[in-house]
């Protein structure tokens, strides 16, 4: 049978847990919006997402993506669903998909460092989908929709 010491012990820990935990989930709440609210950008980039996932714009509009982990990533469109009459993109300009993939592959071409950006103007309506090379087998892919 424990002594009454250690079951009191026990209680205060556990108490210290209640209230410890409560803490960390109060100073999260505001996490859950996205990372692109304060208006400097459109999407970041957390570790292995893009942040919103899905932004809607208008033709003519250009899209800030801002990396804001601490790993490298890319912005590379899916070539194969372009709309119709849309120009490829990637960042580091690369021509195609395959190019883009290959140039990270041989020298991380076309990485976006921690806190550096990329901008594309989309001048086609449609869905355009792309993903970051590197961590596109953990689901960090995105949307952006251009209405006219």
């Amino acid at each position: 049978m424990p002594d009454e010491g250690s079951s009191s012990g026990l209680r205060t820990r556990r108490e210290f847990l209640a209230v410890a935990g409560s803490a960390a989930t109060a100073g999260l709440a505001g996490c859950a919006t996205s990372l692109a609210s304060d208006g400097d950008f459109d999407v970041g980039m957390t570790a292995v997402a893009f942040d919103p996932p899905t932004v809607t714009i208008e033709v003519g509009d250009e899209v800030v993506w801002r990396n804001t982990s601490s790993r490298g990533h890319t912005v590379t469109a899916y070539e194969s669903v372009l709309p119709e009459g849309a120009e490829f993109f990637a960042s580091g300009g690369f021509e195609d998909e395959q190019t883009a993939r290959k140039a990270y592959s041989n020298s991380l071409g076309g990485l976006i460092a921690s806190g550096e950006e990329y901008t594309y103007t989309f001048e086609v309506p449609g869905e355009y989908e792309y993903l970051c090379v590197p961590h596109e087998q953990q689901g960090m892919v995105g949307t952006v929709v251009v209405e006219e």
